[in-house]
């Protein structure tokens, strides 16, 4: 049986954590049309759900997809536009891992119908969910606030150059969210030196953040992309490691707690 689309935890607090790039499901009529090292789905963002875990227990809310982003990138345009110009970019049914090499068979690429039909199929709930709570919260709270949990590995020079740095704040530079609370989360990881830091460097936050931050209209949203390394073994299995994962979680309960006592009067 195939899973859902996604699992939603409605959540108290005018937070709605959303983790778009976990899923590892890819259905088995596509199997055929990819190289054999799709189906091991190293481009997945490893363990988040586990990480992010504890924003229930504090009344944020969690939506969590099940498919794998090798099916449809639930974080880009639905129009398939690149997210950052000049660099090289995956798209909304990307055709190739993040280390550009093909995804799929020669010849067996989806077309535009398949694309479309991925779009319906898994791409549309999730915004239509992502839509609904925020909609929600916003009625309850008088505003509402996204926060777009990321993990990537940390080399992949077909996607940047060098090292990234370890925590990667996307606010869309600053058109998101409010400079208040771009401020807060910024200061958050000033305080854990242990981590390198960027606010709005090579990852200003995807579509879902760009879409969703309207702070004029009263609803905020940042990305945070982070390395593999500051938590986890960068090679397969995917393994976490305890001890980075455990210096790791003040960090990520700093910037829940942040985005919990901010308020747009604050």
């Amino acid at each position: 049986m195939a899973p859902p689309i996604f699992t939603l935890h409605p959540g108290t607090a005018p937070l709605l954590v959303s983790l778009p790039h976990i899923g590892t499901h890819i259905p088995a009529d596509l199997h055929a049309d990819l190289v054999p090292r799709a189906l091991e789905v190293e481009d997945t963002d490893w363990h988040l759900d586990q990480l992010y875990d504890f924003v229930r227990e504090l009344g944020a809310g969690l939506i969590v997809p099940h498919h794998s982003r090798f099916v449809i990138d639930l974080n880009r345009p639905p129009a398939d536009t690149p997210m950052y110009a000049g660099a090289n970019n995956t798209g909304l049914c990307t055709t190739r891992f993040f280390t550009g090499d093909p995804l799929y068979r020669t010849g067996r690429e989806p077309d535009a119908a398949a694309i479309a039909q991925r779009r319906q199929t898994y791409w549309q709930p999730y915004h239509d969910a992502l839509n609904a709570e925020m909609s929600r919260l916003q009625a309850q709270h008088g505003f509402a606030l996204l926060f777009d949990g990321h993990s990537i590995r940390s080399r992949l020079p077909w996607l940047f150059d060098g090292v990234l740095p370890d925590l990667n704040l996307g606010t869309a530079e600053g058109r998101s969210c409010a400079p208040g609370l771009r401020h807060a989360l910024a200061q958050v990881l000033q305080q854990h030196p242990r981590f390198s830091h960027v606010v709005d460097g090579r990852f200003k936050g995807g579509y879902i953040t760009r879409h969703f931050g309207q702070p004029a209209a009263g609803r905020h949203a940042v990305q945070l992309e982070m390395c593999w390394s500051t938590y986890m073994e960068e090679a397969a299995p995917y393994r976490v490691d305890p001890q980075r994962a455990a210096a790791l979680a003040p960090v990520l309960r700093g910037l829940v707690h942040a985005l919990l006592a901010w308020r747009p009067d604050a």
